[in-house]
Parts: C-alpha cells; sequence; structure tokens
C-alpha cells in the first residue's frame, strides 16, 4: 500500500475517542443521553431563510459555477451592510470582505496560506484545533498562549518571548470564546492589534459567536479599533447565528492582502458555495432576527448554571457563547469526570483536556441539546447530577 503523506502523522490522536466510544456504548445499550457535547445548534433554521433558500434555487443563474472573484455579490454587499450596521464598521465589498464555506475552512486554509515549514502560529490554548492542528499541517510551529481563568481567559500578551513573537506571523484570537465561554473587551483588542503591528503579525479573529449573546451583551469586532484593518481578517459564521451549521457559509473580513491571499489560496481549491445559499444567507443578513433561538439557549443557560450552583459548583454564567465551562471536582480528571457523568448520570459532556493542555480540570457543556422544547432537558440533567454526582 502506497504511503500516506507525511503531514497527516502531524494530527495527534482523536482525544475525544474514549467519549465517542462510551456514547456508542450507551446509545447500543438503549440508555437515554442527554447530550451536552457539540455544539450544534438544535432549532430549525428560520424559515425565512429556507424561503428564500426555495426562492433562489429556482433562479437557474444560481446552478452554475460562481464565478465572481470572491463570492457571490448579493451576498457580499450583504455582508458588508451588516458588519456597518452590527460594528459601525466600512469595508469595501470587493476587496475587504469574501465567502467561505464556513468559517472552519477559512481558519484552515489561512494557515495554509502563511505557515511555511518553521514559522510560527501564537495560538490560545484551550482552543477550537483547527488553529493548532493546520499549523503543523503546513509544517508550522505552535506557541501556546495560556487561557487562564485569573486572566479572564484572555492571552497574556506581556508572556511570550520577544524572539518568539518575532519569528511568528500568525496571532490567533476567538472571542466570544469556545470553550471558555469568556468574552473579550474593545481595549483587550486594542492590545492586540498593537501587539500584531509591534511584530509584523496578522491577527485573525474567529468570531463564529458574536451573534450568541445573553442579558443585552454585544460583542465587539477587532475591526472597530482604529487601525485594524492594517493587520487583522475577521471570520464569521451564519452557522451559530442563524442556527445553520450544515449549510456551510460565513465570510471573512478585514484586510485587503489578507483577503486576497486566502482567496488565491481558496481558489485552487475550491468553487465556492451553492449560489441559492449565499442568497438565502443574504437574506438573512439583512432581514432574519433569530431571538427566539438566543432566549431558549438563555433560559437554557440559567436552569442548568444555577442549578449546578445549587449544587455546590461555582459556575459563572456566560454573557455569549454557547458554553458553561466548568471546574472538575477534586480528585478527577477532565477526562475521569466526563466518564463519571456519562456512565452514572446519562450526561455527555466534552473534556477539557481535549481543547489543549490548560483544559484539563475543566469540562464543557453546551447549551444545545435535541429533543429540548423550553429547557426541560437542562433541568433533568441538573436533576441527575444531584442523584448521581458528588462533588
Amino acid at each position: 500500500m502506497i504511503t500516506r503523506a507525511k503531514r497527516l502523522d502531524k494530527i495527534p490522536p482523536y482525544l475525544f475517542g474514549e467519549i465517542a466510544a462510551l456514547k456508542r456504548q450507551a446509545i447500543a445499550e438503549g440508555r437515554d443521553l442527554i447530550d451536552l457535547g457539540i455544539g450544534d445548534p438544535d432549532q430549525p433554521t428560520p424559515a425565512p431563510i429556507i424561503k428564500a433558500l426555495n426562492e433562489a434555487a429556482h433562479n437557474p443563474e444560481t446552478h452554475r459555477y460562481d464565478e465572481t472573484s470572491a463570492g457571490w455579490t448579493p451576498f457580499l454587499e450583504a455582508v458588508t451592510t451588516w458588519a456597518k450596521r452590527r460594528f459601525d464598521v466600512e469595508l469595501d465589498p470587493q476587496a475587504e470582505a469574501m465567502l467561505l464555506i464556513g468559517s472552519k475552512e477559512g481558519l484552515s486554509h489561512l494557515a495554509w496560506a502563511y505557515i511555511d515549514p518553521g514559522d510560527i502560529s501564537l495560538v490560545p490554548d484551550p482552543a477550537y484545533t483547527v488553529y493548532k492542528i493546520n499549523t503543523w499541517m503546513a509544517g508550522g510551529e505552535v506557541h501556546l498562549m495560556p487561557l487562564l481563568e485569573e486572566n479572564g481567559f484572555l492571552p497574556d500578551f506581556t508572556a511570550i518571548p520577544s524572539e518568539t513573537a518575532k519569528r511568528a506571523k500568525l496571532l490567533w484570537l476567538n472571542y466570544p470564546n469556545n470553550p471558555t465561554g469568556a468574552v473579550a473587551p474593545l481595549s483587550f483588542y486594542k492590545d492586540a492589534v498593537k501587539f500584531a503591528k509591534d511584530y509584523d503579525l496578522l491577527l485573525v479573529n474567529d468570531a463564529a459567536y458574536t451573534e450568541v449573546a445573553y442579558d443585552g451583551y454585544k460583542p465587539c469586532s477587532v475591526l472597530q479599533v482604529e487601525g485594524a484593518k492594517d493587520v487583522s481578517i475577521e471570520l464569521h459564521s451564519l452557522s451559530k447565528t442563524f442556527n445553520m451549521t450544515g449549510w456551510r457559509l460565513g465570510f471573512a473580513l478585514g484586510n485587503a492582502d489578507a483577503i486576497g491571499t486566502l482567496n488565491k489560496m481558496k481558489s485552487n481549491l475550491d468553487s465556492k458555495q451553492f449560489p441559492a445559499i449565499s442568497l438565502a444567507g443574504a437574506h438573512a443578513l439583512l432581514h432574519v432576527d433569530n431571538t427566539p433561538t438566543l432566549d431558549l439557549y438563555k433560559k437554557r443557560r440559567d436552569i442548568l448554571v444555577d442549578g449546578l450552583n445549587a449544587l455546590g459548583w461555582n459556575i459563572r454564567k456566560p454573557e455569549a457563547s454557547l458554553y458553561i465551562w466548568m471546574r472538575v471536582p477534586e480528585g478527577h480528571t477532565s477526562m475521569s469526570f466526563s466518564r463519571l457523568l456519562l456512565e452514572k448520570a446519562g450526561v455527555l459532556v466534552i473534556p477539557g483536556v481535549g481543547y489543549g493542555q490548560h483544559g484539563e480540570g475543566y469540562i464543557r457543556m453546551s447549551l444545545t441539546v435535541m429533543g429540548d422544547k423550553n429547557g426541560e432537558k437542562m433541568q433533568e440533567a441538573v436533576e441527575r447530577l444531584r442523584q448521581h454526582v458528588q462533588i
């Protein structure tokens, strides 16, 4: 058998494999699981978006290749209109925006577009694994920026050695954060932009959760910082914003050179998204309000956090994101406690170590859960933990 590319050997073993195996076993045994694992919206895509897709799909112009330079023009115009309305940021739809087939592929391809063997990415830890793995796949090295509870899960740029920063190319950020649920103030982004300028870095801001927020909180954009477009590219997704994970639609905004570089990579790898989906996405950005889903997430958040705190935990309510990040009890690792919750209580969570070494000692619970109509699954999860888990 011909050998595979050595770059695939850089991908570490799948750390969630044990939990996945236990989940399959529990399902095979007919057990009733409450799955708080994956952050995949369980509510349907709003009906007006589906209607817009139906209408666009009946337009023969959408049935051919999208031969535009960076994405279906009405979509890019909607993206920049939305960014102006949401963040008061002015962007050129022809040079400072582009369509993505979901933000995950954009993040991955940015690593490939910029990292050569020996180059460094500055990667938060714990974090979405795409940043780290694709840096390795491109032959680069990773310098971890610990996200510590005492720092509000924000990286400390002053702790990065100057020589490391000088060798680095990419600075990866993600707020509202997966997995910690932390948020970043505009003052943090000002510091991040200055750091990127000081060390000639491209700041890559994964902003997939800016529209999933509660209690009146409005997450900011790095592009709101004066001069941020000189060094920053920001990626957004319609997946969490409009319950469209399966539609695979996102967009990048910011530095024109970075947009062009990413586009050069992507134009040799894919042929953009089905234009009808782009048109439906444009309609979503301009006309659709997903408040009912956010209200349900908030209700679930309150039931889960208030309930667990009443049992003796000390968990903060996240202002944004889909995630509850909580410490495991003494005597447990993140994996052993995740296994205990699954085996004893039938509640599936994600061990924090799966997101990096600084995730050890925590678990992540998602506010998305299939079958929940009005928070009853979250209430049942709390009750199961009360009955079966001691802290």
